[in-house]
């Protein structure tokens, strides 16, 4: 089946002092699962895992709530303080909802670089593992080394780098992020998802400026270790649903080694319902 590995909703109610910004006017309105099944339908997309965006358990309750109520939606990618005394016995309460399918620290918003990487992250990475959860990466380029020792520390803990760690494609910037990639695409445990990746180009957000980056991911996990998302709704910052959708596809088809239709099947559902454990259509 056809998913995506990387959407999200939201309340502006549930989120005074949070992000988006009133200056963000293309995303600055609640986002519900009406709003997005028109742009499924037309992409044929079967699937989704909804992904926290805001550092609330509360607001993690709330995205199951919807879950529930929305087949299309298989799984819930959620949020609990890693270091909190008592995160181990969270992970384990919000693991009895099926749905519940991953955890995502937002580490792109936290001062310290290697928060990650201590020791204290470990019970509650230990508890995501025995409840067979993923945990969704939230990093900037910055963040990799750090997410290398974390990942190496839990190698039977599936790992998924959000939006492909969000390289400096503005920039033109491919290194050191190319080799901080490589290191953690040689663990086994660690996946990657080619979403975000307009977001991050701004003004040259087209298919040769994203290929460099698209071709990277490609060589170093292949095609059993990407994730197609989208990022709705921040992707309406950059593009919409089937702009982003006909450029992956497009940048698929540029790939080298060329991708075969089962990879392709992959890379646009297949191995996010593997990581994922979704249900099947």
């Amino acid at each position: 089946m056809k998913v995506d590995a990387h959407q999200h909703f939201w309340r502006l109610a549930d989120r005074q002092g949070q992000w988006p910004p009133a200056s963000l006017a293309a995303i600055h309105r609640d986002f519900a699962p009406d709003d997005l099944a028109p742009h499924l339908k037309a992409a044929g997309v079967e699937a989704t895992v909804l992904v926290q965006s805001l550092p609330s358990v509360a607001d993690t309750h709330w995205m199951l709530a919807v879950a529930a109520e929305t087949p299309w939606v298989r799984g819930v990618v959620g949020w609990v303080d890693f270091k909190a005394s008592d995160a181990a016995q969270q992970i384990e309460t919000l693991a009895r909802n099926p749905l519940l399918k991953g955890l995502r620290p937002m580490l792109q918003d936290l001062p310290d670089t290697d928060w990650i990487a201590d020791r204290a992250c470990d019970p509650a990475a230990e508890a995501m593992q025995r409840h067979g959860l993923v945990f969704d990466a939230l990093v900037l380029p910055r963040h990799l080394r750090a997410l290398r020792r974390f990942a190496s520390r839990h190698p039977d803990l599936p790992i998924v780098i959000d939006h492909g760690a969000k390289p400096f494609i503005a920039r033109g910037e491919i290194q050191p992020w190319h080799a901080d990639m490589a290191a953690l695409a040689v663990l086994p445990n660690v996946h990657c998802k080619v979403s975000g990746l307009l977001t991050e180009a701004g003004e040259r957000g087209d298919a040769a400026a994203l290929q460099p980056y698209v071709q990277t991911m490609w060589l170093l996990f292949g095609a059993s270790r990407l994730l197609w998302g989208s990022d709705w709704p921040v992707l309406n910052l950059a593009s919409d649903y089937a702009g982003w959708w006909e450029l992956a596809h497009a940048l698929a088809q540029r790939l080298y080694p060329a991708p075969q239709a089962d990879d392709l099947r992959a890379l646009f559902g297949g191995n996010a319902a593997r990581l994922y454990h979704l249900d099947p259509c």
